[in-house]
């Protein structure tokens, strides 16, 4: 059974169609990886599982429950988390904190326990900030910035940081929207060998929009093609780059 599974998904902005009977599957643990020309859709299918746009019509199903319907905040506890294509970061608290943030779906002690930070809450937050900062803080190498401001950071530790936040909720499903995007070839090298180490070693299922195909082809096992929201190519890298309904979406061929 695929840990996600998308059903003949449709989406539309009054007469604009966003999505289009997009159907597609993720296996538990995989690399997998959504590509197209801009404006065909792919943050608009993160923006469904995640949430934040209601399908008109077509079912989500993630781990073989149908959570179409679900808010936000219940997808999150089901352990689905992403970053976004533009950083969503608080930019005035520490690093460290910003991080910890991500830890909030694990958390049951009362408003009121954690407002006086008194006994059993006291205990649960220094639990969560003892997981942060041996496994999410040391994996990403973020040692050293850890109590910075997060806006003071460089853009891509600041991505870095998101990834983190992400991170900490122990995500089954990591969507991550972009997380090179404006990074110079170093800092997209790091990136790449951080997402793969929380693949690997985690276990953890991803889902990967992202622009530059280097990377795409390198790093996951499959790759979905996208054009104006219909699914047009599925498979493994090495022949999805070689599918002309690709290569002419990519080249503009495919709408003379």
């Amino acid at each position: 059974m695929a840990l996600l599974a998308l059903e003949n998904l449709y989406l539309s902005f009054g007469g604009v169609a966003a999505l289009a009977g997009v159907s597609l599957e993720i296996g538990a643990g995989e690399f997998f990886a959504i590509i197209g020309p801009n404006g065909a859709g792919k943050t608009s299918i993160f923006n469904c599982i995640s949430g934040i746009y209601a399908p008109t019509r077509g079912r989500i199903v993630f781990d073989g429950r149908d959570i179409t319907r679900l808010k936000p905040h219940q997808r999150a506890e089901l352990r689905i988390a992403r970053t976004f294509q533009n950083i969503a970061l608080f930019r005035g608290m520490s690093v460290l904190d910003n991080v910890k943030i991500g830890r909030h779906v694990h958390l049951r002690s009362g408003v009121l326990a954690c407002g006086l930070y008194y006994g059993r809450a006291a205990r649960e937050e220094q639990a969560h900030r003892a997981i942060v900062e041996r496994e999410i803080i040391d994996l990403l190498e973020l040692q050293d910035i850890r109590h910075k401001i997060v806006g003071t950071l460089p853009y891509g530790q600041q991505k870095r940081v998101e990834l983190a936040r992400a991170l900490a909720a122990e995500p089954a499903l990591l969507l991550l929207d972009e997380p090179m995007a404006g990074m110079n070839v170093e800092e997209k090298e790091d990136m790449c060998r951080f997402i793969l180490d929380v693949n690997g070693e985690f276990g953890t299922t991803i889902a990967l929009i992202e622009h530059d195909m280097g990377v795409v082809m390198d790093i996951s096992n499959r790759v979905v093609v996208l054009d104006y929201g219909r699914k047009i190519a599925d498979g493994r890298p090495d022949v999805v780059r070689k599918d002309q309904a690709v290569l002419d979406a990519y080249l503009g061929l495919s709408h003379d």
